[in-house]
């Protein structure tokens, strides 16, 4: 989670989103395979869809079939619970973990790390995790670093 934060502070502070960092992991070989931080990838990105895009642009493959190159235990450590609404009209974080399939159509992403409960400032209360958990994907709070994750994750709002 630590270096998810450190993602997350390379994000640009703004008033109308959270600064997050999020990376996939192999959990067999501790592999970090992809990093992404809110922002970093041209649009309104998020960092969780940051890492799929990144790592389907190296893979040469549309971001939906990303899965089909992730190891057997990949698992996204992200500061904040993936969003389940985007008022942009974005696919959802959630959606984009959820559609990330193997080639025989399982699940590719079966972990989520998650340092904070996205507060409910944008989109009122998050149904994120609970999507999540409806789909078979195991969510897993990290505790002990949330006072330095919103505090990194809300630069650029205003107090």
């Amino acid at each position: 989670m630590q270096e998810a934060l450190q993602e997350a502070r390379q994000s640009p502070p703004k008033p109308s989103n959270f600064c997050v960092g999020a990376l996939l992991v192999d959990m067999d070989t501790g592999e970090v395979l992809s990093r992404g931080y809110t922002l970093e990838v041209e649009g309104n990105t998020h960092a969780e869809q940051c890492c799929l895009i990144k790592l389907a642009q190296a893979y040469r493959l549309p971001e939906e079939r990303v899965g089909e190159v992730l190891p057997p235990s990949t698992a996204i450590y992200t500061t904040m619970e993936p969003c389940n609404m985007r008022l942009s009209g974005s696919l959802p974080c959630v959606d984009r973990i959820i559609r990330t399939k193997t080639t025989d159509g399982k699940t590719a992403i079966k972990k989520v790390y998650l340092g904070v409960k996205e507060p409910e400032k944008f989109v009122g209360e998050n149904q994120g995790r609970t999507k999540l958990e409806e789909h078979g994907i195991e969510c897993i709070h990290v505790p002990g670093l949330e006072e330095e994750i919103l505090k990194v994750a809300t630069a650029g709002h205003e107090k």
